[in-house]
């Protein structure tokens, strides 16, 4: 067991390389110059070249990314071009802001997800089974920034049950589970977030475990008298491998595509934080923000191999 995790660690390093990689050349594939906003547009040649010695332009790509690279191993992301703060504190402010978006509705798509999923698979053929479905389809097929568009309409404009956009009244940007007014303010992009992972784990959920209650052995078990409960209980361990890799999946989904939803509701979180960069061609910020939810992603599928291999052996690879 031990062998096999840290083969998968091992495994894990090349592919963070490439993204951090890939993050570096954000500078260079990215149209125009990002030191356009410090330049001023009389800018003299002794100028221009002080700005890109202070911020590392003079030097050889190779050499540019070996100094970018160290710096991020000791947690440096640099400086904002558009704000002059330091990167990894906006990247972490707004990743927690993220995160609290992002657990919400994982805590409503999986639990939900899965109830409703095996509810289907259980009634196979059946209304339940049809009528899930459906549900499924749907929150599968519509665009999340539509229904964002659609529920702020509904529930803040015409009803004014909720509010609209921030995270507080007040424009807080720290975000307290104690005071129910910026709960108020996270129910709407939570429910937004939620519906393509809704669908998915639930199509997946039910997929799965109809496809174990096929099998022969479920029969064997039925023959020897087991209840119905532990016939299901022992499918669902068996599909449970396939449903955690979807849900590893829509989590890393979840912190790395809520840019349109946070901009839509005005989250200060890493999507929101994205848009602004992108707007202001802010690289250090777009760089450090894409490397952190990138290596995120890459830890989630990380964890959840071995959480497979925990739950199933037989996944192991010798």
């Amino acid at each position: 067991m031990w062998l096999y995790v840290a083969r998968r660690i091992l495994y894990a390093v090349p592919i963070a390389l490439g993204v951090t990689a890939f993050c570096f050349a954000l500078v260079y594939l990215a149209p125009g110059n990002p030191l356009q906003l410090l330049l001023p547009p009389d800018a003299s040649a002794e100028v221009i070249e002080l700005i890109k010695k202070t911020y590392g332009f003079d030097k050889p790509i190779p050499v540019q990314y070996a100094i970018w690279l160290g710096r991020a191993l000791t947690g440096d992301l640099g400086v904002s071009i558009a704000t002059n703060r330091p990167v990894t504190g906006e990247v972490l402010g707004a990743l927690s802001n993220t995160i609290i978006l992002s657990v919400a509705a994982v805590i409503l798509a999986f639990s939900l997800a899965f109830t409703l999923g095996l509810l289907a698979a259980w009634f196979n053929g059946r209304w339940v089974d049809r009528l899930v479905t459906g549900f499924s389809i749907v929150g599968v097929s519509v665009p999340n920034y539509w229904l964002g568009m659609v529920l702020i309409i509904v529930f803040a404009v015409n009803m004014n049950w909720l509010p609209a956009t921030g995270m507080g009244s007040k424009g807080s940007e720290s975000f307290r589970l104690t005071d129910w007014e910026q709960l108020r303010h996270a129910i709407l992009p939570v429910v937004t977030m939620s519906m393509i992972p809704l669908g998915i784990i639930m199509r997946t959920t039910r997929s799965a475990v109809s496809e174990v209650l096929n099998h022969d052995f479920v029969q064997t078990l039925r023959a020897k008298g087991l209840g119905e409960f532990a016939v299901l209980r022992h499918a669902v361990r068996n599909a449970l491998p396939a449903v955690l890799a979807v849900m590893g999946l829509q989590f890393g989904y979840l912190m790395g595509g809520s840019i349109l939803i946070e901009t839509i509701f005005t989250w200060p979180g890493t999507g929101f934080l994205l848009n602004k960069a992108i707007l202001t061609r802010d690289i250090p910020v777009l760089q450090g923000t894409i490397l952190v939810l990138a290596l995120i992603f890459v830890a989630t599928n990380l964890a959840v191999d071995l959480i497979q291999t925990a739950v199933d052996p037989r996944i192991k690879r010798a």
